[in-house]
């Protein structure tokens, strides 16, 4: 049914349908998981990290990168996608702060990124962006900031969210236990999320924290022994609370009959 109406983006199904769009939000399901996280004076992006060749220098390779001082984000999809949108908003940021000469709002960013990613949803010679964002960084002032955009050219603001392969499952983890942190809470939770569908330790994961030093914000990758050491931290505290519910559940057992 949806190939009749799936060769031209500008063409809807009978059932309102741009089958396009929608295409690119499955590329979106099956790309590399991404987790947004929002602390009160700290915002964490976690990814999950693809096996590179031996060779290959894994800088080169990422699915977190900077807009402006103040702005990063994190995608799921394609990466090709992904560096030319990426590229039109820090061409924007710039912009904004020359002309205006002041930084722009994370969330001017994002609608400025949602409305690229919607004008190629209703042109014809061209295809949806198969890529969604999570746009993280601080407003003027100082007040952190999430936000996440799909495809369609749709933004919405969160508190902690996930983009990509598996995002239901994490998206599910994150409403049982978020709850707004500091610091490197912030960043546990971040990377607990990520470990319920993606094997722990920095080979699989990348993390990285928009934080304010000195007063001006700065986007800063966690170093693999400090994603590695919060790991063995976290697998620790799980360790413990597991002993704690044994012990717990055998001091409430009957004592055993003689």
């Amino acid at each position: 049914m949806g190939s009749r109406y799936d060769r031209a983006i500008t063409v809807f199904s009978p059932d309102g349908h741009l089958f396009q769009v929608e295409y690119a939000q499955e590329a979106v399901r099956k790309g590399a998981l991404a987790v947004g996280v929002r602390g009160s004076d700290i915002i964490v992006l976690g990814a999950e990290r693809k096996a590179a060749a031996k060779l290959a220098d894994n800088r080169t390779v990422r699915k977190m990168v900077a807009v402006d001082d103040h702005i990063c984000l994190a995608f799921s999809g394609l990466t090709a996608d992904a560096r030319v949108l990426v590229n039109k908003a820090r061409v924007e940021a710039q912009s904004y702060r020359l002309t205006l000469d002041e930084q722009a709002s994370v969330e001017y960013i994002t609608k400025y990124i949602a409305g690229v990613q919607q004008k190629y949803t209703q042109s014809g010679g061209v295809r949806p962006f198969g890529i969604s964002t999570l746009i993280a960084g601080f407003d003027p002032l100082g007040k952190a900031a999430l936000y996440q955009t799909d495809p369609a050219g749709t933004f919405s603001a969160w508190k902690a969210n996930a983009i990509g392969r598996n995002s239901k499952t994490v998206r599910e983890y994150l409403e049982k236990h978020y709850e707004e942190k500091s610091g490197m809470e912030a960043v546990k939770l971040a990377i607990k999320a990520l470990t319920e569908t993606v094997e722990a330790g920095s080979k699989n994961i990348e993390v990285a924290v928009m934080e304010t030093v000195d007063k001006h914000p700065r986007m800063r990758f966690l170093e693999d022994k400090e994603v590695d050491d919060l790991v063995a931290e976290i697998e620790a505290e799980k360790g413990a609370l597991e002993a704690s519910r044994r012990n717990r559940q055998t001091a409430g057992q009957p004592a055993a009959e003689p």
